[in-house]
């Protein structure tokens, strides 16, 4: 699993294409799949996408928990379902939302305080285009003043090889 995720980090790190040569959304409507039950939340990119990639991420929210927004996301049959992906765990929330992106780790530690979010991860692979989703439950606000209901969604298109 480590060797995945460093090879999904090498692969975006020697990336220089701009992000107008990636379509991001979530589901193709063309394809005639459901409309997604999320919106695009580009406010969550600057907080923990990495600085220097930002442009291969996305950022949605949802309204429904994390199981319903995973129940909509397995509809989808670009989602893989390699053992152990899209499992919920309980972590905290450095872990949760690692060290990449900008945010105020003791801030955003002491908004979960001893409460842990919910993380689900996976793979979904469209058109040969391959994404890592992570989504968390509940989340942080932008300001990270207060826990939303709901399930962020944080979408990173890994660029071919």
């Amino acid at each position: 699993m480590i060797a995945g995720l460093v090879a999904a980090c090498v692969l975006t790190c020697t990336d220089l294409r701009s992000a107008e040569s990636f379509d991001f959304a979530p589901f193709d409507s063309a394809q005639g799949k459901p409309d997604e039950p999320w919106r695009e939340a580009p406010e969550y990119l600057r907080l923990f996408a990495p600085v220097a990639h930002r442009d291969h991420y996305r950022a949605y929210v949802s309204p429904l928990g994390l199981d319903e927004t995973l129940a909509a996301l397995m509809a989808d049959p670009a989602v893989q379902r390699p053992p152990g992906a899209w499992e919920p765990h309980a972590m905290i929330a450095f872990d949760a939302f690692g060290r990449s992106g900008s945010y105020n780790r003791w801030k955003l530690a002491g908004l979960y305080g001893s409460r842990r979010a919910r993380v689900a991860r996976g793979p979904r692979v469209d058109h040969g285009q391959s994404e890592s989703w992570m989504l968390v439950a509940p989340y942080p606000d932008p300001t990270l003043q207060h826990l939303e209901p709901g399930t962020l969604i944080i979408v990173l298109k890994i660029p071919p090889a």
